[in-house]
């Protein structure tokens, strides 16, 4: 009870929650990491997979392609790119020590559960949805835009929120190069037997995840199409009829 003694004086000093290496700033470090690699990982990925989604193409290629990501240990990854020349361990503005280096380790991470995801979202869309909106008329792109991706974004919404709580669990490597967030309380607390602070760190970590995971479930639930109601006294419409299960990795023309 010793350990977890030490831990609730830690947590309970204001002390250590003030200043540039309290929690307080060892926290907004790691959200600032964790939210730009998710903003870099979207903007490669969402891309590629949505239109590849909707083409019903280069799925096999695309999903197990990022999946290669799950294969290598992020901080194997980040020990690599931290001894290369470039990007070495060179500071990056708020990113501190080695923070290009980290900011595209914990991108590569989040990048399979965003790709395999939003191709999975568009193929799921129902074969007579997609026929009914052809039927009306619509192009292509209207087709992507006013039925596909408003009925696949709850389940490209899941991909985001994976790997959010995923890139913040492990943004902690950081400071196993000298780089920010909370992972340098949990590394100098146990490096020094100071468990009851490695904890303490470990804690915030844990409960700041458990807050993201219920923001992105709330988030989800919003975009859901199926929880939202209609005019008609809650029920769908035309092209609101249940997606299909599909094969991710079949070759169809969208």
């Amino acid at each position: 009870m010793t350990v977890f003694g030490d831990m609730w004086r830690y947590l309970s000093d204001g002390a250590n929650w003030s200043g540039s290496d309290g929690i307080a700033a060892l926290l907004g470090q790691q959200l600032l990491l964790t939210l730009t690699a998710l903003l870099m990982a979207m903007v490669i990925g969402l891309p590629v997979a949505l239109w590849l989604g909707h083409l019903g193409r280069g799925g096999f290629l695309a999903i197990n392609i990022s999946n290669v990501g799950r294969a290598i240990p992020t901080f194997a990854l980040l020990a690599l790119l931290v001894v290369a020349p470039w990007p070495g361990t060179d500071e990056l503005g708020p990113y501190g020590r080695a923070g290009l280096a980290t900011l595209l380790a914990l991108t590569l991470f989040a990048l399979p559960p965003i790709i395999t995801n939003s191709y999975v979202a568009m193929r799921e869309v129902a074969p007579d949805v997609r026929e009914a909106a052809r039927g009306m008329g619509m192009t292509g792109w209207q087709r992507f835009w006013r039925v596909e991706l408003p009925l696949g974004l709850p389940l490209v919404v899941s991909g985001l929120r994976l790997a959010l709580v995923q890139v913040w669990a492990t943004a902690t490597i950081a400071a196993l190069v000298a780089g920010p967030g909370l992972g340098q309380i949990i590394t100098d607390g146990f490096f020094r037997s100071n468990y009851g602070k490695g904890i303490a760190g470990a804690l915030v970590v844990a409960a700041v995840a458990l807050v993201l995971e219920l923001l992105a479930a709330l988030a989800q639930r919003a975009v859901d199409p199926s929880r939202r109601g209609t005019p008609t006294g809650g029920r769908a419409d035309a092209l609101s009829v249940a997606p299909a299960t599909v094969d991710p990795t079949a070759e169809t023309v969208g």
